[in-house]
């Protein structure tokens, strides 16, 4: 109830002529509520970039090909989620939950995963290199073909 009088009084400040697309209706709805609890939506394609979702739940969704470039995921819940293609360069990954997560092929170019939890993560063709992975455990998780060049930590076996 709180929350959709919120988004009602932040899109009514909006020009008329404005549309909310799918990305404006999210960032409105990550700067109302803390953490925020998106387990298991569909966000696929959404540009999320350098947004503070720090200690949310976005575990379970389908991520594919977002833009989180940038974007603070420190403490969150990601397990299970589809991140195939996502783009998470730059991006505070640090203490964050990613196992079970799909990252194929994304691109985690100079993220901090320090202290993340990848354990069986699906990590084959993800661009890593130079992404800090300091204490990050990475039981069970598939790298093949996984450019790690200039990675930074040695994680956990």
């Amino acid at each position: 109830m709180i929350l959709t009088a919120i988004l009602f009084t932040l899109c009514s400040n909006l020009q008329a002529q404005a549309d909310l697309n799918r990305s404006d209706v999210i960032k409105l709805i990550a700067i109302a509520t803390k953490p925020i609890n998106l387990s298991g939506v569909n966000l696929s394609s959404v540009d999320l970039r350098r947004l503070d979702l720090s200690g949310g739940n976005l575990s379970g969704g389908n991520l594919n090909n977002l833009n989180l470039s940038g974007a603070n995921l420190s403490r969150a819940n990601l397990s299970g989620a589809n991140l195939r293609g996502a783009n998470l360069s730059g991006a505070n990954l640090n203490n964050l939950n990613l196992s079970g997560a799909d990252l194929t092929g994304a691109n985690l170019s100079g993220a901090d995963l320090s202290g993340a939890n990848l354990i069986e993560a699906d990590l084959s063709g993800a661009n890593l290199s130079g992404a800090n992975l300091s204490g990050a455990n990475l039981s069970g998780a598939d790298l093949s073909l996984a450019n790690l060049t200039n990675v930074i930590g040695y994680p956990k076996k």
